[in-house]
């Protein structure tokens, strides 16, 4: 798991050998089993994670259903809102799938940053393209319909077909399950 972080990073910015070894002091991979709740509604976190294998889960839980609004696979970074604001979380996270995960927190990453200060640069660009990709993905929500979402998820995100829970699926497209069937029926019948 090591290497596939540090492929990662490379991808961004050089690591000496100092810098790989400051990172790995930091005790930072955790292995989380599949169902595994990572942030409860109410509860307050300082952690952020990175996922290096597995798929985790943001939802909300309303009149007692759970809303999916977000999955995150491998070399998918997650900062709760509540980490930002200090204020309890409005959502839940999960394991969807046994995981390996990175978790820091701001006083790890304030100390790697000090030390090398090329991690805020790293840092500042992959926030910045996960913003843009935030904006995109919840324009083509807002604009599309339940067809043209799942087709769109065919076409970016198709791990997610096999991966994720049908129930979950369809909550994430905004759509129940019987519909997300009466979809893909739909769609298969058109492609024959």
């Amino acid at each position: 798991m090591k290497k596939t972080l540090f492929d990662f990073i490379a991808k961004y910015i050089t690591l000496t050998e100092d810098e790989k070894n400051a990172l790995l002091s930091l005790d930072l991979f955790r292995s989380v089993k599949k169902g595994t709740i990572l942030l409860k509604e109410g509860q307050k976190s300082i952690n952020s994670y990175f996922v290096l294998k597995g798929c985790i889960r943001v939802y909300y839980l309303i009149d007692g259903e759970e809303k999916t609004t977000a999955f995150y696979t491998e070399m998918d970074a997650l900062t709760p809102h509540c980490v930002m604001s200090q204020a309890p979380s409005e959502y839940f996270i999960s394991c969807v799938e046994d995981s390996i995960l990175t978790v820091s927190n701001a006083d790890m990453e304030a100390e790697i940053n000090s030390k090398f200060p090329k991690f805020e640069i790293m840092c500042r660009v992959l926030s910045q393209e996960l913003l843009a990709k935030q904006q995109i993905d919840f324009d083509e929500f807002k604009t599309s319909s339940p067809e043209q979402r799942y087709l769109n998820l065919l076409q970016k995100r198709p791990d997610l077909i096999q991966r994720v829970p049908q129930h979950q699926l369809a909550s994430y497209l905004g759509i129940k399950p019987q519909s997300l069937s009466r979809l893909r029926t739909r769609i298969l019948e058109k492609s024959n």
